[in-house]
């Protein structure tokens, strides 16, 4: 489903967008990632802040010029 090296790469400060999430006001926003946990990433959207779980959702980032879906 993507790229599996980005798993283990920095996510901090990378562009994202939320491609499918349980909360549908959520889907197709973009925002950079501000921080990370083992199971959340805090991300800066439209001047806002959202931390939102990983399991809650589909993220699409690009990585090595290609969109990669995790």
């Amino acid at each position: 489903m993507g790229d599996n090296r980005i798993i283990k790469d920095e996510l901090m400060g990378r562009n994202v967008t939320i491609k499918e999430c349980t909360d549908p006001n959520w889907i197709n926003k973009s925002g950079k990632i501000i921080d990370e946990t083992k199971n959340t990433f805090l991300i800066e959207i439209e001047n806002q802040y959202k931390r939102i779980a990983k399991n809650t959702a589909i993220f699409e980032f690009e990585y090595d010029r290609k969109k990669t879906i995790v």
